[in-house]
């Protein structure tokens, strides 16, 4: 799964980098949360909390239906 996760991931990055951002993988834990840190500028970013739902976390579900949800961490 971590894989999968890993592969969507790199689908995503892109669009983030334009922007001057990234994504980290952490983990991907056994109830079946993905794990991120967000880098460069979306780290510090007012939006950061949009990204991730309405973006990054929308995408992976798309992709891989198991996952409950993603999560930032610091």
């Amino acid at each position: 799964m971590k894989e999968q996760v890993q592969a969507a991931l790199e689908n995503i990055r892109p669009f983030l980098q334009r922007d001057g951002g990234d994504v980290e993988f952490i983990d991907y834990t056994d109830d079946n949360v993905v794990k991120i840190r967000l880098l460069g500028h979306c780290a510090g970013c007012p939006h950061a909390q949009m990204t991730i739902k309405g973006g990054i976390e929308r995408i992976l579900k798309e992709s891989i239906p198991e996952i409950a949800s993603v999560e930032a961490v610091n």
